[in-house]
């Protein structure tokens, strides 16, 4: 353990044993007095708990906090809590068990604090004479240095989600990309952007950009910094700088041309993640369709439970004999409501996104196992065509070293042929 490390702990262990002594005074002070050191009113803190600040949990804070230049040699922690600084008076913010003095200390190896926070509001309806869409309102705060200004305000409709996460992917072919909230698109669907389903959305694409914010990698894109700082007709602009309609056909019929080619030899480690993905993804979607089942079933059978209270209450009026029983069912049966539509709400809430947002992470998976395979495919292409090429090589030097040869041959006969 270093200098500064065993100087924390030592200055800890002689705070913890200041803390002891001034926990002692008060208890002494009011055993002398005759009062219970709980208070005036006799009641102690606790059925035989040593009160805070005293000899007790001074004892095990001190070795609780030795312990660790036992356990962990190379430690080195120091104090975030500048009232720890100053031990002459009781505060309610002084550590008063081992854990709170532990989880006051930092490793060196701790990451830094967030830096960016985006957050998605505001949704607006727009009607065009083409179309109707959302646009929200997504505020940028950051402390960054490659950014111009330390917070930025602009508007983003999906399909600029969508653009944002197609470029993610074509930068970083084999980096798992957070997934997107899927469209939604329900034939039938009187009202297509009803207050439900805008809230939704609005959750899932605050998640979807955070969840970049926060990766090492994808929060350093340059697409990505553009989405958050451009305004609708820069973000435009730079939509059309990327490569052309023929371009991006070309790569498409490339990639589908290595797709239906396949790799020749997979590495063993990714068949069985691939294996396993698949397996993995099979097994989610079927449990996300169970559930959505269980939860449509739910919804029918509260539908039609809803209507029989009212229906019973009615009938106690024409049943004077029954009046009682009839009551006493259709309270149960309202009962019974409300605990369905709090079950429904636990499984909309806490279970359907979970297990549907893992229905979308392994198809993220097996996108990324499919463009590694591209890659990988393209790699056995290339060196396909440079050992064709090499052996062609080869056999054209083979036959200009034998033309040579024979044409070496040729002149040495003839000069033999000219000496008398």
């Amino acid at each position: 353990m270093g200098t500064l490390g065993r100087a924390g702990l030592a200055a800890a262990a002689g705070r913890a044993r200041t803390l002891g002594m001034e926990g002692e005074r008060p208890a002494s002070q009011a055993l002398s007095s005759g009062l219970p050191a709980g208070g005036a009113d006799g009641d102690s803190p606790g059925d035989g708990a040593p009160l805070p600040g005293s000899s007790g949990s001074s004892t095990l804070l001190q070795a609780e906090v030795l312990d660790l230049d036992e356990d962990e040699d190379d430690l080195e922690v120091f104090s975030k809590d500048a009232s720890l600084m100053d031990m002459n008076s009781f505060s309610p913010m002084m550590p008063t068990s081992p854990l709170s003095m532990i989880n006051q200390v930092k490793f060196e190896d701790e990451p830094d604090l967030k830096d960016l926070f985006i957050t998605v509001d505001e949704p607006e309806s727009h009607v065009t004479t083409v179309e109707t869409f959302i646009t929200y309102r997504i505020v940028t705060k950051t402390s960054r240095g490659e950014f111009d200004s330390s917070e930025f305000e602009v508007r983003r409709r999906y399909q600029d989600f969508l653009w944002l996460k197609g470029k993610l992917e074509e930068a970083h072919p084999t980096l798992i990309i957070p997934p997107l909230p899927e469209k939604f698109i329900v034939k039938g669907m009187v009202e297509r952007f009803n207050d439900d389903f805008i809230e939704t959305r609005r959750k899932a694409l605050q998640k979807f950009l955070n969840r970049i914010a926060d990766h090492p990698t994808l929060t350093f894109n340059e697409d990505f910094k553009v989405f958050l700082t451009a305004q609708t007709w820069e973000l435009s602009s730079h939509k059309k700088q990327g490569p052309g309609l023929l371009s991006r056909m070309g790569q498409t019929v490339r990639a589908v041309a290595l797709s239906m080619r396949g790799v020749k030899s997979r590495p063993e480690e990714f068949m069985e993640m691939n294996n396993f993905i698949e397996m993995f993804s099979q097994k989610i979607n079927l449990i996300d369709k169970i559930s959505q089942r269980i939860y449509k079933e739910e919804r029918e059978y509260f539908d039609e439970m809803k209507e029989y209270g009212p229906v019973h209450i009615l009938w106690s009026a024409t049943e004077e004999d029954l009046v009682d029983t009839l009551k006493g069912v259709a309270s149960c049966i309202d009962r019974c409501c409300k605990a369905t539509e709090k079950r429904m709400s636990g499984l909309s809430e806490a279970l359907l996104p979970v297990v549907h947002e893992y229905v979308l992470y392994s198809e993220m998976l097996m996108g990324v196992m499919k463009r590694r395979d591209q890659i990988q495919a393209e790699l056995d292409s290339k060196v396909e065509a440079l050992t064709s090429k090499k052996a062609d090589t080869d056999l054209c030097l083979a036959t200009w070293e034998s033309f040579l040869t024979s044409q070496t041959d040729l002149h040495l006969e003839e000069a033999s042929e000219d000496k008398p």
